[in-house]
């Protein structure tokens, strides 16, 4: 048994050292990469902030990048709960002055996923990841006072390897969606369904295609294919809640990924692991705060896919800004719940609306 033990633990240590080799690690949000060199700890409520980008694959470098995804991750100082909340990208927010070396933000109003774009304005690579997530942390800290102890971005064209090596994910389409990227014409052919126009409101006209059946995605628990959940989790132009749609869809996404990385069939099998690790390494750029992520999976090792929660932001409907046309504002009950991740009382808030946690 002792050797047994041994043994377990020889392969474990293993592991975790090639996962915190394999992923990329640099400093995102300049509270935290001041942290290094400095007395941190992991005991305490931690937010991370994960910034999902969509970068064409045909995209210059130096072309401003806007946030797509924007998600607050708040762990209580218990570490055995999570919860994933959005900030529609569409809120109309102040932004901080700014200045990252090759371009100045003089500061002003606009929608938060401009902040990302902003603070990376005139850099490539790591600087742009580096002040975009700085900037957008500072906004968010500007208008509701909350400060991170982490951050991570996540490439959404890096996730299509990962979910390629893991043959796909396990997910429950909560509502039909069709596709405005993949169509299929009478002899089988992939087409776009969609002709896509910007209209006079600001919003985007669908003209459909003929001859074009758009893919369309049933309600139901179901096994999605790589292309399937990638061309799923991206819609949102189809969908009555537009992007609250997608945001819940991207959250499920997260979950069923992190089910999936989690599950026997890939932590028993060392090669698919290693394919796996590889890939999520390429797909996600992590500041981790000056904590040690050994340290980071040790505490956070009580955290699965049914305690990760996904929190529902104005009720999960669009909340027309009166100060901007088309952009959104945050109602009541979305303003007491970021102001209980400022307060590390999430979970008491949550109990008090367990109506907001998304089915």
């Amino acid at each position: 048994m002792m050797m047994l033990a041994g043994s377990a633990f020889v392969a474990k240590d293993a592991v975790i050292g090639y996962a915190t080799s394999s992923v990329r690690q640099e400093d995102l949000i300049v509270p935290a990469a001041e942290q290094q060199g400095k007395h941190v700890t992991i005991s305490g409520a931690k937010n991370i902030l994960l910034v999902g980008i969509d970068p064409r694959p045909d995209q210059d470098p130096s072309e401003a990048i806007r946030s797509d995804s924007i998600i607050i991750l708040h762990i209580p100082a218990s570490h055995d709960s999570a919860y994933l909340i959005s900030i529609p990208r569409d809120t109309w927010v102040k932004i901080p002055r700014f200045d990252n070396g090759k371009a100045r933000y003089n500061g002003g109003h606009d929608k938060i996923n401009a902040a990302f774009a902003e603070g990376g304005l005139k850099t490539t690579g790591k600087d742009k990841r580096k002040y975009g997530t700085t900037l957008l942390a500072d906004t968010i800290k500007e208008n509701w006072g909350i400060t991170f102890d982490a951050a991570a971005i996540v490439d959404f064209t890096g996730f299509t390897k990962v979910v390629n090596v893991l043959g796909g994910v396990d997910m429950y389409v909560d509502q039909e969606t069709r596709s405005v990227h993949i169509g299929h014409d009478a002899k089988g052919n992939t087409k776009v369904p969609y002709l896509q126009r910007t209209s006079d409101s600001g919003g985007t006209d669908l003209i459909p295609v003929a001859g074009v059946t758009p893919q369309t995605y049933r309600v139901g628990y179901q096994h999605l294919e790589p292309w399937q959940v990638l061309d799923y989790v991206r819609q949102r132009e189809t969908l009555p809640n537009s992007d609250y749609d997608r945001q819940r869809h991207q959250q499920q996404f997260i979950k069923a990924l992190f089910k999936k990385i989690a599950s026997k069939d890939v932590l028993t099998d060392p090669a698919k692991l290693k394919k796996v690790l590889d890939v999520v390494g390429e797909a996600m750029t992590i500041d981790s705060g000056g904590i040690g992520l050994d340290d980071w999976i040790f505490a956070m090792k009580g955290i699965g896919g049914d305690n990760l929660l996904t929190i529902k932001t104005n009720n999960g409907t669009f909340h027309s800004s009166q100060e901007q046309p088309g952009a959104e504002a945050l109602d009541r009950t979305t303003l007491a719940l970021l102001e209980s991740v400022r307060t590390n009382t999430v979970e008491s808030f949550v109990a008090s609306r367990i109506d907001l946690v998304s089915k």
